[in-house]
């Protein structure tokens, strides 16, 4: 759903940035690390203390390069097969801090242990989500589909936990956090039916 934006924000928000980075001499693997590492910091910093807003904030400066780095390797002819997995990989790093932040955000000073339990389910499944498409397609199958991209849970999850703690509304997090704990469940087995659909259909696969 938000993929319709890329264009946006890459021609018009980012470009500057982009010709920047590659005036500089930046490789687009060191941008996808260097991202990382500050949505990291701003997952595992801020959220475990209570400073969600910041963290929110923080994460946003950083999540962009997940638009750059792609834009950097088109331009400069530098897509590559480890390009794209690097890439994931880090995403699932990211992705894994962001949830992991508040699990421990819920286990500390937010003591709410039902969404603590969320919080991690929905890591825990939101990584199921994208395992499950990638070993489809290394076995020659296509498991693409569900309710909610990875785009989709990540600004979710970091806009309503922005705004719940810029308005004292907590209640936009917990909210989110259900949805995506219902998406990343539902896309599981979506993904899993797709499969096993095709694999009976063609025993050769």
């Amino acid at each position: 759903m938000l993929d319709r934006f890329k264009g946006f924000w890459q021609g018009v928000v980012l470009a500057p940035i982009v010709r920047l980075f590659i005036k500089w001499g930046i490789s687009p693997d060191t941008v996808t690390f260097v991202g990382t590492i500050g949505v990291c910091v701003g997952a595992l910093a801020f959220f475990p203390r209570g400073h969600l807003l910041a963290g929110v904030l923080f994460i946003t400066a950083f999540v962009f390069s997940d638009l750059i780095d792609g834009q950097m390797a088109r331009q400069t002819g530098r897509s590559s097969k480890f390009g794209a997995f690097w890439d994931s990989t880090l995403d699932r790093i990211g992705d894994g801090a962001i949830f992991g932040g508040l699990v421990l955000y819920f286990a500390g000073p937010g003591d709410y242990y039902l969404y603590a339990c969320l919080s991690l389910y929905c890591l825990v499944m939101g990584s199921v989500t994208s395992y499950a498409r990638a070993r489809a397609e290394s076995l020659g199958m296509d498991a693409k589909g569900g309710l909610a991209e990875r785009a989709d849970r990540l600004v979710a999850i970091l806009v309503m936990t922005g705004l719940g703690a810029l308005f004292d509304v907590p209640f936009l997090m917990y909210l989110t956090l259900w949805v995506l704990a219902f998406a990343n469940t539902y896309t599981v087995i979506f993904r899993v039916r797709k499969v096993y659909a095709q694999a009976v259909a063609d025993p050769a696969l």
